[in-house]
């Protein structure tokens, strides 16, 4: 499954994001843990931004100029009404052609929608548009080995993969990262998150 479908995907749930039920408190206290390493608070990057705001909300509030990027095109244009003022990109991020640098790049439950095979070369991409002692906070599969699937769980069907935590263990390292959180968050569910910064 392909991003571009992925998108397709989300735009027939985006409602599942603008219920009155839905939790904007998911991923900001992991958030804040990333920002604690923060250096410098200039430009920073929403990965998968969806439209609810609020990891965007947490990253002005702190002082960066953040922008978002979503494959969904109804995601994006939900985005741009809610916070007119930022900057957006409804793009394939595999695809995109990055060309700053950032301070701050969050990917909370989206590269997991990344084709297996092309997941280490989408890392390698972010950490490459991270500046010296930039920060990067995503979130993953916690699986010990590389694997992939989909599911219909929320309609759609909606392809999942992970490069395991190993995987991506090495990758960071490999990169030129510092690893300064894991943590199976949702523990005994696989959701796990990264905090890594750049050396």
């Amino acid at each position: 499954m392909q991003p571009e479908q992925t998108g397709l995907a989300y735009d027939e749930i985006t409602h599942l994001w603008l219920r009155d039920g839905f939790d904007r408190s998911n991923g900001i206290a992991q958030h804040q843990r990333a920002l604690a390493f923060v250096k410098n608070r200039g430009k920073a990057l929403d990965v998968g931004c969806g439209c609810t705001g609020r990891i965007l909300d947490l990253l002005l509030n702190a002082g960066f100029t953040p922008e978002g990027v979503d494959v969904s095109a109804k995601m994006i244009a939900l985005a741009r009404q809610r916070q007119p003022e930022l900057t957006f990109h409804q793009q394939d991020i595999c695809k995109w052609e990055i060309s700053a640098k950032y301070d701050f790049i969050s990917a909370w439950d989206s590269i997991w929608h990344v084709p297996l095979q092309q997941q280490a070369v989408l890392m390698h991409k972010l950490i490459a548009s991270l500046s010296s002692g930039g920060v990067l906070i995503f979130s993953c599969g916690g699986t010990e080995q590389a694997g992939e699937h989909s599911n219909t769980a929320m309609g759609p069907e909606v392809y999942y993969a992970s490069l395991g935590i190993n995987g991506f263990t090495e990758l960071l390292l490999n990169a030129g990262c510092t690893i300064r959180h894991v943590e199976y968050d949702q523990y005994p569910e696989l959701h796990t998150y990264f905090i890594a910064q750049k050396r």
